[in-house]
This record gives structure tokens, sequence and C-alpha cells, in this order.
């Protein structure tokens, strides 16, 4: 089982013809209101890749709240963990651009209140994977990361958005997940931070795919779908969700990176983030069409 521990917002969406300068206000043709934030995404993309989910997290007492929650609920996200708090639920300012890049602005609301009490223990044993990131705060994370080791289970932390964190917490840590500069603002050698983890470092690099560096020491190259970018929104959460329930399910790691780079190069044909990930079938596909790197 995946039990996300991590946030869940409404994403405000607005398509623009190029991202704005400082100061500068560029207008775009419309705007749509989704279901977002890391937890939800990253817990909805390991559904929609065959795992079984328990997302833990909060949402406010406000009309945000069921279109946050919608989604995953739908589709068989178990969202027993999600507490609704005296906050507004949390909200993610998006600009994407025609060549499908973006601009990200995240008012926490109810993630900030998110608590790892929440999660008993009997569900961090040795058939669960916990994922967190860092949109709820970073205490919680990391007491749940040392409770699910003292009891069995597998730790994946997504570094994002990039926080400084205790250097003794990667000994806790299964797989690190980061995009290239996430990881250069821990260290600018990428194996220094694998030999402290369990596993092993995931560097996303977009178009040029991922690496696993490990903490044996060798390295592991994955190519990326090759894809004309629609939007790039949510890509770094498939990302996790995918390799994450690719793990759960039994795979080895170099198949379940193969399965999350090619569901990643997926979730960029189409605009949004939960909307625009794929689902099993899709992905399977994809794989088969993912070079072999």
């Amino acid at each position: 089982m995946i039990l996300t521990f991590g946030s869940i917002n409404a994403d405000l969406l607005v398509p623009v013809p190029r991202l704005p300068q400082p100061g500068e206000t560029v207008l775009g043709s419309s705007y749509r209101i989704l279901p977002g934030g890391k937890g939800a995404n990253q817990a909805l993309a390991a559904r929609r890749a065959g795992a079984e989910v328990m997302l833990a997290g909060a949402v406010g007492r406000d009309f945000l709240a069921a279109l946050a929650l919608g989604t995953l609920r739908a589709e068989g996200v178990d969202t027993r963990l999600v507490h609704d708090l005296e906050l507004p639920t949390g909200c993610a300012a998006i600009m994407v651009s025609a060549a499908g890049e973006n601009m990200i602005a995240v008012a926490p609301g109810a993630n900030a209140g998110v608590r790892c009490e929440w999660v008993p223990d009997e569900l961090l044993g040795a058939n669960t994977t916990v994922v967190g990131q860092l949109e709820v705060p970073l205490g919680e994370t990391e007491v749940l990361i040392g409770r699910a080791r003292r009891h069995g289970g597998r730790c994946l932390l997504n570094l994002a958005p990039a926080l400084p964190i205790d250097l003794g917490l990667l000994s806790e840590i299964d797989l690190l997940v980061a995009n290239e500069s996430e990881a250069a603002i821990m260290s600018p050698d990428p194996m220094e931070i694998a030999r402290r983890l369990r596993q092993a470092l995931v560097v996303t690099r977009g178009a040029a795919g991922a690496s696993a560096f490990l903490a044996n020491g060798s390295r592991l190259d994955l190519p990326a779908l090759p894809i004309v970018p629609v939007d790039t929104t949510g890509a770094g959460d498939t990302f996790v969700g995918v390799l994450a329930a690719t793990l759960d399910l039994g795979a080895d790691l170099k198949a379940a990176l193969r399965r999350a780079s090619a569901a990643a190069g997926l979730a960029c044909l189409a605009h949004g983030g939960q909307t625009a990930m794929p689902g099993m079938t899709a992905i399977d596909s994809a794989v088969a069409n993912l070079p072999q790197g």
C-alpha cells in the first residue's frame, strides 16, 4: 500500500502566451480551477498506476475542499486520514506558457495544519510505502519517516519544494527524488547524497530523462519519453507517484524508473496536473516506446 502524507490544493490554472517578467502583466485567454497539491497529485498518480493508496492531509471547510478531493475519491484513493480544519483549503496559482513552461505560487492554507499523529502506527509496517513531500510541515514529515522506519515501512521523499532538510534524516529514507536544482541545494555531488540513503537518490532532468545514484556507488540513467510538451505541471508528481506504485507492486528499481519516466512524459501532453495524469494502460503502452538509453 502507498500512504501519501502531503498537500491537497485547488489549482488556479491560467494559460499565457509567455511567462511574465517581474512587474509585468501578461493576459491569458481563460482560466480553470482544478484539483492539485503535491500530496494529492502523487496519490492519484500512484492509484492510476495500479496501487492501493491512502492519503493523509488536510483541507478547509470551504467550497474548494470538495473540488480538491473529488477526483481522488471518485478513483478510489482512501481519504479517511484527510482532516477538515478551520483554515482555507490550500491553493496554487499556476501560469503555463505556450511552450509548456510554468510558474507557480502556493498558499498552504490547511496544509500548514497537517499532523503526523493522524497516521496510526499499524499503517506503517513492511507492506507500506510512505510517500512524502515538503508542502506540509517539514517537522511532521520527518517524524513520520522515523516512525515508518521503526515499523519496517519503505520511505520515499520528494524534495519539493526545495527546502533544507536534516542530513541525519537521509539514513531513514529509501529513495529521495529531486530535480537537478533541488538536488544541488543539498550537494553538488549527487553520489555524496546517495551514499547516505538506504537505496538511491533519483534526479529528474526533464527532457533529458532521470538518473538514479545508488547507495552502493553505481548509477542508472533513464531516458525521457520523446514528446512535444503541452504543459509540464504535475509531471514530477506523476513520476513520484508511479515510481512508488511500481515499486510497491514488486518491480525492481530500473523497471519502476522506466515506468515512472514514461508516465511523466505522458503527463506533459495535456493541461493541468491531475487532469493530465495517465492510467495503467497508457503507461504500460508508453514504456514500450521509451528509448533504451
